[in-house]
């Protein structure tokens, strides 16, 4: 049991970045001491004090469920929508008391520290958490939640792979909020300038994006694509095209895994050839790379437009698509990174009210919940039913007046679902230095083992 505290004290201290989707937080620092257990404790204590009067919303009457979420501009708007569309349609008296967080890891941490008491009374009837550390903290703390058991849920209205992480022993946890689907984005007026056309990036393989790429930075000095090259999230996203993980069976895959090594030799050679630029950090990714306007594409999780469009002057050159996938030849790619869901806890007394008010907002498909969290606060659907409404039909002018948002809903629908880990973001660390070291002149297949161990080192230690 210590060891499973220490873990997911370790996971609660890291700090998220944009959005709902914490693209780029670091891996967890190594928990020592014998004392761990017994400090969580003494700090739940502490905490206790402070989360006792929102939590659960008793007091504030019998229709009135609160729940912990961060980003006042992302996923706030969202659930006030949800709120509203509830309020019209059900029940005008019910209330949701919104409690906002600085940030995603203070969800995180609230978790960890009503864990470690042994005490889930401090904790709010519902939290929004992010999708890749949900299973873990199920896994440390299985007393802290409530399932959707008995809900009138349409799960089959969202992808699977979106219903995986929330999904356990085929009982459902989470109702999903935000949208991660990757999104590979291009200037096609740059494009243009080396002959190309968006449809000439559609189902094409790496190889030849690499080719596309080349002519594109001769012609006009972008890069094709960029990212953080300390929290590099390329190999994931371009694995899981493929329908493949960085593990298997539980353990890491990186030695013996064919498509995991052609997908980091596709990186290293777009380095190289200056058709992939890797940034030395997120703001340099975002500011200097994207809004700084160095590069002619862009794929990361949709929540990356709002970087892109900062960029005024670019509005109606940009246009989305698939990914290129290790074979082409018309196959598309698709992938997601990033993303969160809605969960309900043990602690909530009202657990029909808060199945109902989920059920019915975001898990009906309801076209008022996701139309405003669309208009409001940027949050597009996962629910493939929502994503076909007017709204998201509407073309977007910066994207050359397409229908973005409906086509990110179909894409999403086709992404595959892979082995997921807790220990996805530690083995990003790895792969990313491994990238360095061969780019640096280190043995590919050396690089990747020494990866590899140290992964392992840490999943076993």
């Amino acid at each position: 049991m210590k060891k499973r505290l220490m873990s997911a004290v370790m996971a609660g201290t890291m700090v998220a970045s944009l959005a709902a989707c914490s693209p780029s937080p670091k891996a967890p620092a190594e928990s020592k001491g014998a004392d761990t257990a017994a400090t969580t404790a003494a700090q739940a204590e502490e905490k206790k004090e402070e989360t006792a009067a929102p939590a659960a919303a008793e007091a504030e009457g019998d229709k009135t469920l609160t729940v912990y979420a961060w980003d006042k501009n992302f996923n706030i708007p969202a659930l006030q929508a949800a709120e509203a569309d509830y309020q019209k349609n059900v029940d005008p008296e019910f209330k949701l008391n919104i409690v906002e967080q600085s940030q995603s890891s203070d969800v995180e941490n609230a978790i960890t520290l009503a864990g470690s008491a042994g005490d889930y009374s401090s904790l709010p009837d519902i939290v929004l958490f992010q999708d890749h550390y949900f299973q873990k903290y199920v896994t440390d703390f299985p007393e802290a939640w409530a399932s959707f058991e008995g809900a009138s849920v349409n799960w089959d209205d969202f992808g699977k792979e979106k219903l995986s992480y929330s999904t356990i022993n085929g009982v459902h946890y989470g109702m999903p909020v935000d949208n991660g689907t990757v999104v590979f984005a291009y200037r096609t007026d740059l494009l243009a300038e080396a002959g190309y056309t968006i449809d000439d990036m559609k189902g094409i393989s790496w190889d030849e994006w690499l080719e596309i790429g080349k002519k594109v930075n001769e012609k006009t000095g972008k890069y094709l694509l960029s990212m953080d090259g300390d929290g590099n999230d390329l190999p994931y996203m371009m694995l899981q095209a493929e329908g493949g993980s960085q593990f298997k069976d539980g353990d890491i895959n990186l030695s013996e895994n064919e498509d995991f090594k052609k997908v980091i030799d596709v990186i290293v050679r777009g380095v190289k050839d200056n058709v992939i630029y890797l940034a030395n950090d997120w703001s340099d990714y975002t500011d200097q790379t994207i809004v700084g306007d160095m590069v002619a594409g862009v794929m990361n999780g949709n929540w990356i437009i709002p970087t892109i469009k900062q960029v005024s002057d670019n509005s109606g050159k940009w246009e989305i698509t698939s990914m290129p996938t290790l074979e082409g030849k018309g196959k598309e790619g698709f992938a997601s990174n990033g993303g969160s869901s809605l969960y309900i806890t043990s602690n909530c007394k009202k657990l029909e009210l808060a199945q109902d008010f989920l059920a019915k907002t975001f898990g009906s498909g309801s076209t008022e919940t996701y139309d405003a969290a669309l208009k409001n606060g940027g949050v597009i659907t996962c629910s493939i039913s929502a994503g076909t409404s007017d709204v998201y039909n509407e073309g977007v002018e910066y994207f050359n007046n397409t229908p973005i948002y409906a086509e990110i809903v179909k894409m999403g629908a086709n992404v595959p679902v892979v082995e997921q880990s807790d220990y996805h973001y530690p083995t990003r660390t790895q792969v990313a230095a491994a990238i360095q070291n061969i780019i640096n002149g280190a043995d590919a297949d050396a690089a990747i083992k020494d990866a590899e161990d140290q992964v392992r080192f840490a999943m076993q230690g």
